[in-house]
């Protein structure tokens, strides 16, 4: 048992607080004043601040390795065909990327991870937490979503190659033909159960029956709204990645009841997409009651960093209170896995950050990472 005494706590899902978190088995078994419990370790966090672990609800981190070089070099796509829905990010993740510490240190405790946005059926995520050196005993569910993309990334990959899709035409054709063969494809297997098991088809099954969401990379508005339109054809969950423009389109999200992952927000606007990159589509996003996460996209900002891309959208109008959540329950909650993370409440996992300050000030720093209990980082 480990006891937390004395720190002023953030259990983002209620006001912060100065009391005490009782962990055991792994669980946050009390929150309150004045706990005590004998036998227990205790550690004096008088003058800390404690939050729940921070969750990247798409990150690369672990794909794209620090070290490797160039993305070409890198695992996180498969460049040789824009059809790959049977490929695994489980498959190429690699548990000894040293940016894994250095996420911890940032308070970072749980991220899905996708492949890359070269395809524009690019493959299958998977939710892990920074728990162990064996990627298996990471996972938390595997498969998470199919990652799709829309836009400028494969029209530039395929359009180098001469091949289709070179055109937002083609991008909306290939992912159309698909799910058109996917749907064949569940007619003629419960037709005749002896039909072939094709696996580029079973995971599209999983998204046609709502068992994992699309995850889809857009930043345009007029790509959010293909993902949108080609989703409500086939009756598909859907989750839209970056959403650069999705500010623009608000009121439409809000409509539509579709979650994002906005971001990354910091760095250079290096393509068309990225033109009106703005922090302030934070504030206009929260505003609409969107439900609304913040990704770094590592490695494009380091995950270490995660606070501070959350920090600097203050500046532009963000609300403290709305950032915290875009970091932890908000995320776990487009994750569905609010029952267990992103937020410090009585029966969670104990996957807790006692840092030296707010997170949010520049000094601030992660002195200790609980994940499950288990003391993973310390500064």
């Amino acid at each position: 048992m480990i006891l937390i005494k004395n720190g002023t706590i953030y259990p983002i899902t209620k006001s912060p607080f100065k009391g005490d978190i009782l962990i055991e088995n792994g669980k946050i078994k009390k929150i309150g004043e004045n706990i005590e419990e004998k036998g227990a370790e205790v550690i004096d966090a008088t003058g800390k601040y404690i939050f729940p672990g921070f969750i990247d609800a798409h990150s690369h981190i672990g794909v794209f390795e620090e070290g490797v070089g160039e993305f070409y070099y890198q695992d996180g796509n498969e460049y040789s065909n824009p059809l790959t829905p049977h490929v695994r990010a489980l498959d190429a993740f690699y548990p000894g990327d040293k940016a894994i510490k250095r996420a911890l240190s940032g308070g970072v405790t749980t991220v899905m991870v996708v492949p890359g946005s070269a395809n524009p059926i690019g493959g299958q995520g998977f939710i892990l937490k920074f728990k162990s050196d064996i990627v298996d005993e990471m996972v938390i569910r595997q498969p998470a979503g199919l990652k799709m993309a829309f836009g400028e990334n494969p029209k530039r990959v395929y359009g180098s190659q001469n091949k289709t899709p070179m055109t937002r035409l083609g991008v909306a054709a290939i992912i159309r033909e698909y799910f058109t063969k996917v749907k064949d494809y569940m007619r003629r297997r419960q037709e005749d159960p002896k039909t072939p098991i094709d696996f580029t088809l079973e995971i599209g099954v999983k998204v046609l029956k709502k068992e994992i969401p699309a995850r889809c990379h857009a930043h345009r508005a007029d790509d959010i709204v293909t993902a949108i339109r080609i989703a409500e054809e086939f009756n598909f969950d859907l989750v839209i990645e970056h959403a650069t423009e999705g500010y623009k389109i608000a009121d439409f999200l809000k409509k539509k009841k579709i979650p994002v992952v906005l971001g990354p927000l910091f760095g250079f606007r290096t393509k068309l997409e990225l033109t009106d990159m703005t922090y302030e589509a934070i504030k206009i996003i929260n505003e609409k009651g969107i439900l609304a996460a913040l990704m770094c996209d590592h490695p494009v900002i380091h995950l270490e960093h995660a606070n501070i891309q959350a920090a600097t959208a203050l500046r532009y109008g963000a609300k403290e209170e709305d950032l915290l959540k875009m970091l932890t329950i908000n995320p776990a909650k487009i994750l569905k896995i609010d029952d267990r993370v992103g937020s410090i409440e009585e029966g969670k996992d104990a996957d807790i950050v006692i840092w030296n300050t707010h997170p949010f000030d520049f000094k601030a720093r992660a002195e200790k990472v609980f994940i499950e209990g288990k003391l993973v980082y310390n500064d």
